[in-house]
């Protein structure tokens, strides 16, 4: 229902190096759902952010001779920052775990798990990850027999050799909460998506939990402990608690309570962390767990997971640069079915470009308007009777609209895309059928150009409104080019309809809400033809 409260967060990134490709993905898909909740009236918050403690940037800061902290500031103002900007990300917030805010929140967690009893200090001794920040269990890891590494134990998720470690630590009592999480994804099978996700999280839940390592003494690099200072916080006990210290957990009751519970959006090699030893951190407080954590896949380049690490990582302006940042967010949602593993190449990323949004969709607006200002001089006529095929694109609208909101509700972002799609493909048969440039010649079937060209016309209102939140800058420039926002004396004084973000897209398929009489300008293409050579 419009107006209720939809919290959406992706992973905090880690601050070792520079943002890929990857890490766009999850920052698109955050950004388009929350953009379409914002624009269906609901009360929407998108939190991203960055990791900026652990072992792993320790060691970063000191190969390049500067301390965590500067580290940290560096790459946020240098590339993380930069990066919504790049892509044209809306988010409401973006938090640091070396926040003020988040360090006094976290604290006052802690210190309640602690007098409630769900910590005690123990012996440990494992395999640690340091690029997990993880301990790993055998069948998390691998032995090679060539390379670098050969004979060597190796993380399967990064390849490289893990460190065998004996410390006393704290722990968190994990294990008391196997069956209550068990409980938990069987009274709420939506809890974990999709499906593949959720069954590899039950199946290691039942394999049964062991008490969580929470703390390190072997560095300094974090959050110290508040009843012992000679350890810190695990890192990733300390980076998941970003997402309630952002809205106001022990600081903001009221903003607490209007934004929690929310919905995590995160690679589905971290689903674990979040599935898991989240919800049980959650239980252990008193606090309720999260609407969902949605596992989405990998992007794959030569088959291999992106990673800087493996030298696979691309910078996202590597393609902004060239085809812009709405054909990016465009291509990895059309691309790729959300939640499932996706192959990147610059082969499909130019041809889904060219065939797409230049002659697809970036054509179709160019004609429609170039017609309207040579048949109408630029205004936009009322139309006549509607014949069969005028009410086909009609139907089309509706159902492409109540299609794409319903995909939205289950996160498919694909789905909602590929609906709204059918829109710009009927579209371009119905100009082509009908030919108005025919029609034009004889002044007999006038009545007829008329009816066809607002139908058009129409057709790239509900466009640009479904598309708004996937690949802005086009569709604002379609939206002021069709006069919906600015409608002058020729649409009978009509209102004008605001700007293209103050349309409900719940309503985007409702037939008729381009006042005859309104005044169309001339664009340049949406998407402009790229040189080979460039591409």
């Amino acid at each position: 229902m419009p107006g209720e409260s939809f919290y959406l967060t992706t992973p905090i990134f880690y601050v070792n190096d520079v943002p890929h490709i990857g890490h766009a993905y999850t920052e698109v898909a955050a950004d388009i759902l929350t953009r379409w909740h914002r624009q269906s009236g609901d009360d929407t918050w998108l939190l991203t952010g960055t990791d900026e403690h652990g072992q792993k940037i320790l060691r970063t800061a000191v190969a390049n001779d500067t301390t965590p902290k500067e580290w940290a500031d560096k790459l946020v103002r240098d590339a993380w920052l930069p990066l919504l900007e790049t892509l044209n990300v809306a988010n409401d917030d973006f938090i640091r775990t070396t926040d003020e805010r988040h360090e006094t929140a976290v604290l006052i967690f802690l210190q309640k798990l602690y007098d409630d009893g769900f910590i005690y200090k123990g012996e440990y001794e494992g395999y640690y990850c340091v690029g997990c920040e993880e301990y790993k269990q055998l069948d998390d890891l691998m032995e090679t027999a060539d390379g670098d590494y050969a004979g060597q134990l190796v993380c399967k998720i990064h390849g490289r050799p893990v460190e065998v470690l004996q410390e006393t630590n704290y722990f968190f009592k994990m294990s008391q909460f196997q069956q209550p999480l068990l409980d938990l994804y069987e009274s709420q099978p939506e809890f974990v998506q999709p499906a593949s996700v959720r069954n590899e999280i039950i199946s290691f839940v039942r394999s049964g939990l062991n008490d969580l390592s929470i703390s390190r003494s072997s560095f300094d690099w974090g959050i110290q402990i508040p009843w012992d200072t000679s350890h810190v916080l695990y890192v990733w006990f300390d980076a998941l608690l970003n997402y309630i210290t952002a809205i106001g957990y022990g600081t903001d009751d009221e903003q607490f309570a209007r934004r929690w519970p929310g919905t995590h959006l995160v690679g589905k090699d971290i689903a674990r962390f979040h599935a898991v030893i989240w919800p049980a951190m959650l239980m252990a407080a008193g606090i309720q767990v999260p609407t969902q954590v949605f596992g989405h896949g990998w992007l794959l380049v030569g088959g291999e997971k992106m990673s800087k690490s493996k030298l696979t990582g691309i910078a996202p302006n590597e393609i902004t640069d060239t085809f812009g940042s709405d054909a990016f967010r465009y291509y990895f949602m059309r691309a790729i079915s959300f939640g499932q593993d996706g192959s990147f190449s610059w082969e499909d990323l130019s041809a889904r470009y060219q065939s797409e949004l230049a002659n697809g969709f970036g054509n179709l607006a160019s004609r429609v308007i170039a017609m309207v200002s040579r048949y109408y001089d630029g205004v936009v006529p009322s139309p006549g009777p509607y014949g069969e095929a005028d009410l086909g694109i009609q139907k089309t609208v509706r159902d492409a609209a109540s299609a794409a909101n319903t995909a939205i509700a289950r996160l498919a972002i694909h789905e909602a895309l590929a609906a709204v799609w059918t829109i710009v493909e009927e579209l371009n048969g119905y100009i082509t059928i009908q030919e108005p440039w025919v029609l034009a010649k004889d002044e007999a079937p006038r009545e007829r150009l008329g009816t066809v060209l607002y139908t058009a016309t129409e057709g790239l209102r509900a466009l640009a409104v479904l598309l708004s939140p996937i690949i802005p800058e086009s569709t604002e420039v379609l939206w002021s080019a069709l006069g919906a926002d600015s409608l002058g004396a020729d649409s009978d004084g009509a209102d004008s309809l605001g700007t293209v973000w103050e349309q409900l897209l719940p309503d985007a398929g409702r037939w008729g809400q381009l006042p005859a009489g309104s005044r169309v300008t001339p664009i340049e293409p949406l998407f402009p033809r790229i040189e080979p050579a460039v591409v």
